[in-house]
């Protein structure tokens, strides 16, 4: 029997709001001291009373306005009632039957809605204080009340490829609306997967698992595929899969059960009675749909278009907004140096070389003191043949020492570039004396003889030679 997987999608992010999403503590889950970031509030005392963060509110239906979703003109907020430690109140504001969006389309798949709830605290077990014979569970409510957003998609998804393009695109969405920071490694983006098997052919789903405990794109996709197989090994054995919850388990690459999974009304969720319903108008709406900048998908086909880069660089490219943006501003100042710039040329110096710097140097694009202007200014010395490549890199280092510009650079450190024949042929004489096995090899037929002698001139004139032109002068004097 051939069967087919059928997936959906939910995936929480945290929002980066200032306040939490009930009450004025500070927004900031990563607070160093535990429970800091507290108030009778978010921690459930009797007798408080929520209000509503209008910018939680706001950020949610400016995505929903960015994957064409319809934004609703009322909404409210529920309570959804369960137990857990780090549950203070024992329910959670959330949204059921009146989201704050419905429908809409991320990377060819259909979202069913996105609705705001608050996050939950944070368990704690593996810090001082804690033994295998004396076990000892602490509880942290910093991130408690924190807003939360909520996706759910439609079962479209086929298989782990498709789960990680919907994941990686929505992340991008994300940050380029500035909603949240959406990294999986710290947690503000948490994907938990719905997976069922149906035959080829039938109408009616297979019975469904939720997977949990997911916190990254690898994870997510190894998820897909162990929990693919398992089902499958399950039916074709002729027995039955369990509708559970269960969670991934990222050291044995498995998937393990947790709990029987709950239904809607084991949560008994009712309208949340100390919050007022939201009325939005038309105006207010249109005004944030106005306001939702250009999306990575957008970006993307515009880059390739306008600067002739490829599918897979633009890619590269939109998983970085801030490196985006300083891609087109560089390409904005080397249009003013070159009539016909070479766009791959600055991208590749910015993706190997650069990034080679962010990396040493522990820093992002917005942090390098090496502004656009600059670093075009170094790419038209390089395509106009001032320099060479082997000279640019370490200029670009010398750029980010001091942020400088590179002509003050090559100026004050005497790195004048070498291109005169009269200049090379008595380095080339030099090295074809000096080197006389390499130059028998070559005559004999061996052409890795010849990039050994261009690297010795190369060495010679300490990187400020165009290699290219040297293996041409050094044919030119072996062959004569």
């Amino acid at each position: 029997m051939n069967y087919i997987p059928v997936i959906g999608l939910e995936i929480h992010a945290e929002l980066n709001t200032k306040s939490k999403m009930f009450c004025s503590c500070p927004n900031n889950p990563f607070e160093k001291d535990p429970n800091e970031n507290t108030c009778p509030v978010c921690l459930g005392h009797p007798g408080t009373l929520p209000t509503i963060n209008q910018d939680a509110v706001r950020s949610v239906i400016m995505l929903g306005c960015a994957i064409g979703g319809t934004i609703a003109r009322e909404s409210h907020f529920d309570r959804k009632s369960y137990f857990y430690p780090d549950l203070p109140k024992g329910y959670q504001i959330s949204q059921y039957d009146h989201p704050l969006v419905e429908g809409g389309m991320v990377a060819g798949i259909r979202v069913t809605r996105v609705h705001l709830e608050e996050d939950t605290g944070k368990l704690l077990h593996d810090i001082p204080g804690y033994t295998p014979e004396k076990p000892t569970t602490f509880i942290d409510f910093n991130r408690a009340g924190v807003p939360l957003m909520e996706l759910v998609t439609e079962p479209d998804i086929k298989n782990a490829e498709e789960t990680l393009l919907f994941a990686k695109e929505l992340q991008r969405m994300l940050r380029y609306l500035g909603i949240s920071d959406a990294e999986m490694e710290k947690g503000q983006m948490r994907i938990e997967v719905n997976i069922s098997l149906m035959e080829e052919g039938a109408k009616k789903f297979g019975t469904k698992v939720e997977v949990k405990n997911i916190n990254s794109f690898k994870a997510a996709a190894d998820a897909v595929r162990y929990e693919t197989l398992r089902q499958k090994k399950i039916l074709e054995e002729g027995g039955k899969v369990d509708q559970e919850t269960r969670g991934w388990d990222d050291t044995r690459n498995v998937t393990v059960s947790q709990r029987s999974k709950e239904s809607a009304h084991d949560y008994r969720y009712f309208p949340e009675p100390d919050l007022p319903p939201m009325i939005f108008s038309d105006e207010y709406i249109e005004e944030i749909r106005r306001s939702v900048p250009e999306l990575p998908q957008a970006k993307r086909e515009r880059f390739m278009r306008e600067f002739g880069i490829t599918a897979l660089q633009a890619d590269e490219l939109m998983d970085d907004k801030t490196l985006a943006n300083y891609f087109e501003s560089a390409v904005s100042e080397l249009l003013k140096k070159i009539t016909e710039p070479n766009f791959s040329l600055l991208l590749n110096y910015l993706t190997s070389d650069m990034r080679g710097i962010m990396k040493s140097a522990a820093v992002g694009i917005q942090d390098i003191k090496i502004p656009p202007e600059h670093f075009a200014h170094l790419i038209s010395l390089v395509q106009n043949g001032m320099i060479s490549s082997r000279m640019a890199k370490d200029i670009l280092l010398k750029m980010h020492t001091s942020g400088e510009d590179p002509e003050t650079i090559i100026a004050s450190g005497g790195m004048k570039f070498v291109d005169s024949d009269e200049a090379l042929f008595p380095i080339i004489k030099e090295v074809v004396e000096k080197n006389e096995k390499a130059v028998a090899d070559y005559k004999k037929g061996k052409p890795a003889s010849l990039q050994f002698l261009v690297g010795q001139a190369m060495a010679k004139t300490k990187g400020q030679a165009d290699p290219a032109k040297l293996r041409i002068l050094f044919e030119k004097s072996l062959s004569e």
